[in-house]
């Protein structure tokens, strides 16, 4: 059955797409099935499952595919684009050294993090629905956060550079409502040095 078919006859007579004819569905549809074939050939096993329906037939399901991007303005006035998921645009190389746009699938997920930097502290705040506390594992340097959670059902991961040097022993971290949030205390600048007089 083609795209057109699932419309009733009034519509694909005043339809803008009625010039195109039935040709125009036709391309659409290949183009939906090859892009789920591309992501089952490149996606995660994982990802792709077969479900046995009550009547005793089967059917193919796979996902969870997540993209997304939150957009704010950073301190300079400048837009910081955030983009999390599981899903990411990329390009391939040909043998022929052409570049192929397509979509890059893991079996993470890459929460939404945001960070607020404020003269004492570094505050991360990352969602991550579906999970308990003892699920979830931090790693923390001076430079770098690092958030996994590793559960059957949800999967995530995030490895994100601070926008200044922090004490990793000073981190306090809560989670509520599937909303983990870590505060760090900045390092202080070394103190100037005592100027020493020679004899």
């Amino acid at each position: 059955m083609s795209w057109s078919e699932d419309f009733p006859e009034w519509f694909r007579k005043r339809s803008p797409f009625r010039f195109f004819g039935d040709r125009f569905f036709e391309d659409i549809d290949k183009m939906m099935e090859d892009m789920v074939k591309e992501m089952s050939d490149f996606g995660p096993k994982e990802l792709i499952r077969e479900r046995k329906l009550p009547d005793g037939s089967t059917i193919r399901e796979m996902g969870p595919f997540v993209y997304g991007y939150s957009m704010t303005v950073g301190p300079d006035g400048k837009p910081v684009i955030r983009e999390f998921g599981n899903v990411k645009p990329s390009l391939k190389q040909t043998p022929f050294g052409l570049a192929k746009p397509r979509l890059e699938v893991k079996e993470e997920r890459e929460p939404l993090v945001d960070t607020v930097v404020d003269q004492d502290t570094v505050k991360v705040v990352a969602e991550l629905p579906g999970v308990e506390r003892s699920d979830i594992d931090l790693e923390g340097t001076e430079n770098s956060l690092t958030i996994s959670v590793k559960n059957p059902d949800h999967k995530y991961y995030k490895e994100l550079e601070l926008p200044a040097e922090v004490d990793p022993n000073s981190s306090k971290a809560s989670y509520k409502n599937g909303v983990l949030e870590v505060v760090l205390s900045r390092k202080k600048p070394a103190k100037k040095g005592k100027s020493i007089n020679i004899q």
